[in-house]
């Protein structure tokens, strides 16, 4: 039996250091979304699309990691709160890089050079990445007072997604650019949901309770 229970464990170790690597593919793929709409070369942005595939790989690897433990390991309770946590946050992950990938593909159809709107759209991508390298800080310390300012810090990069939907009409009157912009800032402000939902999802496993019981 200790040997089986051993085993286990190190499925639900290897699990977490699943989800680690995914969150790691997903932060580089911010990176380079971020860095192709500011450069005139379109490489960053093709890599942005073909490193997507390689996040739902990984996605689909822990949720079949997750149905083979549950079917296989009869999991107590505090175990399949984990394993329900890692297919939410996988899920969210690969939104997030299919979100990366969508920017990266607005960079195929158009440069956006208003400084203005490109500083924004920046400061939106870099408060993200911020959010996942806290994130992963406070899993590794426990930090549940910091996961929990964390989930609301989104309200920041709200802030920006309306102010460049209020500004993107400025952008050279090509309303084609315009567009392509507040569709770059709904994406990023997307990703920002996303980071959130893992937070919350990462409270809910250390905590056993969801974070809104904890505001209300």
């Amino acid at each position: 039996m200790a040997i089986i229970r051993r085993k286990y464990e190190g499925q639900l170790d290897d699990l977490i250091k699943d989800l680690r690597r995914l969150g790691l593919h997903v932060y580089r793929n911010i990176e380079y979304a971020l860095t192709s709409l500011s450069e005139e070369d379109r490489n960053y942005a093709r890599q942005t699309i073909a490193k997507d595939k390689d996040i739902n790989a990984i996605e689909t690897e822990i949720n079949e990691k997750v149905i083979m433990l549950i079917t296989k390991q009869q999991p107590i309770a505090s175990d399949l709160r984990l394993m329900m946590a890692a297919m939410k946050i996988a899920s969210d992950f690969e939104r997030i890089g299919d979100n990366s990938a969508n920017i990266a593909e607005i960079r195929l159809r158009a440069k956006i050079i208003d400084n203005y709107v490109l500083t924004r759209l920046n400061t939106m991508g870099k408060l993200a990445l911020l959010m996942l390298k806290d994130l992963n800080d406070a899993v590794r310390d426990n930090d549940i007072t910091l996961i929990k300012e964390i989930i609301e810090r989104d309200v920041d990069i709200d802030d920006l997604y309306r102010n460049i939907v209020n500004t993107t009409y400025l952008i050279d009157n090509d309303p084609f650019v315009a567009g392509q912009a507040h569709l770059a800032a709904r994406y990023l402000e997307r990703i920002g949901d996303h980071i959130t939902n893992i937070a919350e999802n990462i409270y809910f496993f250390i905590t056993g309770n969801r974070y809104e019981s904890y505001n209300k």
